[in-house]
């Protein structure tokens, strides 16, 4: 059984969560919702891409309001079947301290307080009817490997890579890759030139476009024509 070890949260700039381990924000201080909307939902082509049976990974859960955000997107986007959402998080949230950051955006209350009960009750993983989503606990490098899904799309959101470089790593990013269905793509908030180059060695056409708020460029990929 893997030991859980729980996100140790600061709280900064009127409620922004920080982490005290690698001293990096959980989403932007302009505005989280629209940072998930142009980095993660936009870099990703989606809900344009949305299809029955989309997969969508992500390496760090955070707060969940990535998931969040594209739960509401596939719901809104009128599609039938659940959304597949796999995340990997070595440090997860208490249920206390995801509450109080998801309480900035009353705007998907109702995602989130159906999130936190799921999580509340000790669970990491989520069924419903519009939603299929495993929060996978350890480290990425040895859960993301031996994982036996793949995903459509990849949401990169671990910490600067100045400060969390174990989830940048290209053994790492090529377990991405292998995990990736074909015309899959990825995204991230970083436009670090190791990071591009590493994601470009694994196997993906890489791509810098503009970032999000004070961020001037931004990551995107993709593996074969996009689908």
């Amino acid at each position: 059984m893997t030991t859980l070890q729980t996100a140790k949260i600061e709280w900064r700039d009127g409620g922004v969560p920080v982490s005290h381990q690698f001293d990096d924000p959980y989403f932007s201080i302009v505005d989280g919702l629209a940072e998930t909307q142009h980095v993660f939902l936009g870099g990703n082509d989606l809900p344009q891409r949305f299809r029955p049976g989309f997969h969508i990974g992500e390496l760090g859960f955070g707060t969940g309001l990535n998931l969040i955000m594209a739960w509401k997107a596939w719901v809104q986007s009128g599609q039938t079947g659940p959304l597949h959402f796999t995340s990997f998080e070595a440090f997860p949230m208490s249920v206390d301290d995801m509450q109080m950051a998801l309480s900035a955006f009353p705007q998907i209350e109702r995602y989130a307080s159906s999130l936190l009960e799921a999580l509340g009750d000790g669970q990491y993983e989520i069924h419903t009817d519009t939603l299929c989503a495993n929060v996978v606990i350890g480290d990425a490098r040895t859960t993301v490997p031996e994982w036996s899904g793949c995903a459509d799309a990849w949401f990169l959101d671990g910490f600067s890579p100045a400060k969390n470089p174990e989830l940048w790593d290209k053994d790492l990013l090529s377990a991405v890759a292998t995990h990736t269905n074909p015309g899959g793509s990825c995204a991230t908030y970083s436009a670090a030139g190791h990071v591009r180059r590493n994601l470009g060695d694994v196997g993906f056409v890489v791509e810098r476009v503009p970032g999000f708020g004070r961020k001037r460029h931004m990551t995107v990929g993709h593996i074969g024509t996009i689908t």
